[in-house]
């Protein structure tokens, strides 16, 4: 499993566009917490990099007030996406669902999103940046699926409408 993980990662990396990777060096302080407290929420969360050089975003969703969101983004320079389709992800869960999302402007009020499953073990995301849909507060918007020419913010958030503790641990995001 573990081979074929690496082999996929090797082939990835080749033939993509990085948007971060995650090692013991990185500057982690473009990522920003935004948690449900913007809106009188009690949830809580961190991003750091792990003792393997990882970046670890965990912490705590709760409902109270209600709250129900953490999430994480990083807002970058724009980059086009015109040659590639998806974005890929090495990744490592805790078993719940998250979603990815991304803006072509950090000055959109919505996002493009999609849920994924993570499994407890090492995974390779790959979502189509045309999977990606536009929603603002939980609500889909009648707007087209991502057709843009560029990214310049990605961001995960956990909100399962349940009070649970979470751990998202990140290797690295490319664009292929």
């Amino acid at each position: 499993m573990n081979l074929i993980l690496l082999l996929l990662f090797v082939n990835v990396s080749m033939n993509s566009i990085k948007i971060f990777d995650f090692n013991s060096k990185s500057n982690i302080n473009s990522w920003q917490i935004v948690n449900d407290v913007v809106m009188g929420g009690k949830s809580s969360s961190t991003i750091t990099i792990n003792k393997e050089g990882h970046g670890q975003f965990s912490g705590t969703v709760s409902t109270e007030n209600n709250g129900g969101f953490s999430s994480v983004r990083h807002i970058f320079k724009p980059v086009s996406v015109k040659k590639t389709n998806k974005i890929i992800i090495k990744l490592k869960g805790d078993g719940k669902d998250y979603q990815l999302r991304i803006k072509d402007s950090y000055k959109n009020y919505f996002s493009y999103i999609n849920t994924f499953s993570t499994s407890g073990e090492w995974q390779v995301i790959e979502i189509h940046l045309s999977n990606l849909y536009p929603s603002f507060r939980g609500r889909k918007l009648t707007k087209p699926n991502f057709y843009h020419d560029v990214i310049e913010e990605i961001s995960f958030l956990i909100s399962n409408n349940k009070n649970e503790k979470f751990q998202l641990i990140i290797d690295n995001i490319y664009l292929k």
